[in-house]
């Protein structure tokens, strides 16, 4: 490419040799040197740095993936055709041999290859639109996998509604965030049949048992998900009590599984110790208020959730803001989210005030954490050390590993101002990370007139 700039008057109208050059078109190129050093520097692209050169295989990685699932669902469509041309009408016996001659190519389980034509058919003929953003580079195969089978039990009806938000979702958010996103925006766009769905899911609730080795078995249990994290959360605090012990040599997850051998076996808590008895299960329910004044949920409302589950049938809502003191109850309002039921303020945040925290983010405010923020620490964003309040705009849980890594780990976390309560990480390299809340809390500021006026902010 010519380092010499186009003449302003067309490429073939320049001066005739010997003639001098305008004093418009700069100094008389003698040689190479005599345009300045700097000549074109901004059109030099930036110099990728390490994390570039992983993100920029990512990419390629995606569009690799994009064209895999084209060509699969290409393949299986020509093999179908073939089959037709040849007179099988077996469609059953051609589609188990598509699926074996691709896991033989691919060397791949056939249940594998049967998921990758299912992934293929749906984001080719149903889904174009995430298809184009994987292929683009814009998501991950990870996020069209979860996409696809969150689909899977979505009516059609509802498919215009919410496959444009999780394509715009799955494009800038984090695989955990992006399928907790996706849960409550299909249950939210499904909420008037989410209890019926509910009630016939309850009907196959089961405990079962897998015998594996070395004398070891899973014990399962399927059933409601409140009572089942009510559990988990009963057991983890117990267990923590037994750790905190001193001489106890077992580790958390070993202890909660003797607790719960305990508990069923026994029926009681007498053989651990005193420090973990008497400890009942806590869940935080979130319902906004007026939703409560119906039996059935308002068409176009919010559903009710659960922290670290997610949307819950509205029946099962009201029954648990019906008074049980070993429940939270956070009301907000329909319109502007604005919590009703919990309050604010010293170095260690009062009860009301570590609960409005874990409810407003749900999750450890890391990018990408999915530890449920019940079981994260409560971190001052501006140390206490440095002059930071105990006020909810500079707290957020974080897990006990990001605790370490913001605090060592070379990176700076702040929260934006008028956010709501979203937090920006910046990395060792610079990067810049925003971590949205799970909900947020409205920023009243002081209007313009109330200031002209010295009024008092509302």
């Amino acid at each position: 490419m010519s380092s010499i700039p186009d003449s302003p008057h067309g490429a073939d109208s320049g001066p005739d040799d010997g003639e001098a050059y305008p004093d418009d078109w700069g100094p008389e190129p003698d040689d190479w040197g005599a345009y300045p050093d700097d000549w074109g520097a901004e059109f030099l692209p930036p110099i990728p740095d390490a994390v570039d050169l992983v993100v920029e295989v990512d990419a390629m990685m995606a569009v690799f993936a994009a064209q895999r699932l084209e060509r699969v669902d290409a393949m299986r469509h020509d093999a179908l055709d073939a089959a037709a041309r040849l007179g099988v009408a077996l469609t059953e016996v051609v589609e188990r041999g598509i699926r074996l001659e691709l896991a033989a190519a691919l060397r791949v389980t056939e249940s594998a290859a049967g998921d990758l034509i299912a992934q293929a058919d749906a984001l080719v003929h149903r889904f174009p639109a995430m298809l184009d953003a994987l292929g683009a580079g814009r998501t991950t195969e990870r996020h069209t996998a979860i996409f696809v089978r969150a689909m899977a039990a979505v009516e059609p009806e509802f498919h215009a509604v919410v496959v444009p938000q999780a394509v715009a979702l799955a494009e800038v958010e984090a695989v955990g965030a992006f399928r907790r996103s996706l849960t409550r925006l299909i249950e939210t766009v499904r909420a008037q049949t989410l209890d019926a769905r509910h009630r016939e899911a309850l009907r196959q609730r089961r405990v079962h048992v897998e015998q594996v080795d070395e004398g070891m078995a899973w014990l399962s249990a399927y059933l409601p998900a409140v009572e089942a994290h009510a559990i988990h959360g009963r057991l983890t605090a117990m267990a923590k009590a037994i750790v905190a012990d001193e001489g106890e040599s077992r580790t958390l997850d070993q202890v909660r599984a003797d607790v719960l051998g305990d508990l069923l076996i026994e029926g009681e808590t007498a053989a651990v110790p005193e420090a973990a008895r008497g400890i009942r299960a806590s869940v935080v329910v979130t319902v906004p208020a007026l939703a409560l004044l119906s039996d059935a949920l308002p068409p176009g409302a919010e559903p009710a959730s659960v922290e670290g589950i997610g949307p819950i049938p509205h029946a099962r809502a009201r029954e648990l803001c019906g008074g049980e003191t070993d429940w939270t109850r956070v009301l907000t309002h329909p319109e502007t989210g604005i919590v009703l039921s919990v309050g604010r303020d010293r170095y260690r945040p009062p009860p009301e005030l570590r609960r409005l925290v874990r409810w407003r983010a749900d999750r450890c405010m890391a990018p990408g954490c999915g530890m449920p923020a019940s079981r994260c620490e409560i971190d001052h964003s501006i140390a206490w050390q440095d002059g930071g309040e105990t006020a909810l705009w500079n707290l957020c849980p974080l897990c006990k590993g990001h605790h370490r890594v913001k605090h060592h780990g070379g990176w700076t976390v702040r929260q934006l101002d008028g956010s709501g309560g979203a937090l920006e990480w910046i990395s060792p390299t610079g990067r810049r990370y925003v971590v949205e809340p799970e909900r947020r809390v409205p920023v009243f500021r002081v209007s313009a007139d109330a200031v002209a006026t010295d009024a008092a902010p509302f």
